[in-house]
């Protein structure tokens, strides 16, 4: 294979670099779990299922361990609210020990 035939440049080549805003590298991680923590309240609140609203509360740890000081509390404090009070309803209607699903 004859090297000046080669499409490539490698003068073009640059190495990937994580998005970076004002000095802190941006994870969106913490917005992905806040917003799969507000889905399992809404199902541990609509169809009373106990154990989607204590992995909503495990959410919403995760998001508060892994917020920035800088960022808005108001969002991760309803996430704890409602994970919180879709365990208190969902053993309001049914005060019987979880089983799994599985």
């Amino acid at each position: 294979m004859n090297s000046t035939n080669d499409p490539r440049r490698p003068n073009k080549i640059h190495r990937y670099k994580a998005p970076v805003a004002d000095g802190i590298p941006q994870d969106p991680t913490s917005d992905y779990i806040n917003a799969i923590g507000m889905v399992l309240s809404m199902c541990g609140l609509m169809l009373k299922l106990k154990w989607a609203a204590w992995m909503a509360i495990y959410c919403a740890f995760i998001t508060f361990a892994n917020t920035k000081s800088s960022e808005d509390t108001k969002q991760t404090l309803s996430g704890f609210m409602l994970s919180i009070s879709a365990v208190i309803m969902s053993y309001m209607q049914n005060i019987q020990p979880m089983t799994l699903p599985f």
